[in-house]
């Protein structure tokens, strides 16, 4: 099982890998400012890393609804399981974003921001959460 996780945004992609191991590693965000090379760039690191399975963020409404995002979410997750063929897990990713800027020193986010290195480990979250369903971290000894 080779994975890879997609925190998708409108002007970066993160990006994070995971496997059979069970922990997920932030890959470099895609911050090319066209979206179509964005999309060929996404396309290409999945096929490099030969993903046997792709976990995306589905950014739900805290009511659980499906608002504009999390549709725009569900209609990559169709265009990428038409173009490359395998399976794309959506999973919720309420709050990552703000879990992975809380990591960094605020002075810093603004810079940081705009590098994707948020965004990556925002992917890494969604896709830590979707190797916990699958792989279940052996429960604690009880002394």
């Amino acid at each position: 099982m080779r994975c890879i996780g997609i925190d998708l945004g409108t002007r970066r992609i993160g990006l994070a890998f995971g496997d059979e191991l069970g922990v997920a590693t932030p890959l470099p965000a895609l911050t090319q400012a066209d979206a179509a090379q964005r999309w060929a760039a996404l396309l290409a690191v999945i096929r490099e890393r030969r993903a046997t399975a792709l976990v995306l963020g589905h950014p739900l409404n805290m009511d659980d609804t499906a608002g504009p995002k999390a549709k725009e979410a569900e209609a990559t997750a169709r265009k990428l399981r038409a173009e490359l063929g395998v399976p794309v897990h959506l999973i919720d990713e309420r709050l990552t974003s703000y879990e992975a800027e809380a990591t960094i020193a605020k002075s810093k986010r603004r810079d940081i921001r705009a590098s994707g290195i948020i965004d990556s480990r925002a992917a890494t979250l969604i896709l830590q959460d979707y190797l916990n369903q699958v792989f279940p971290p052996p429960e604690a000894e009880q002394p």
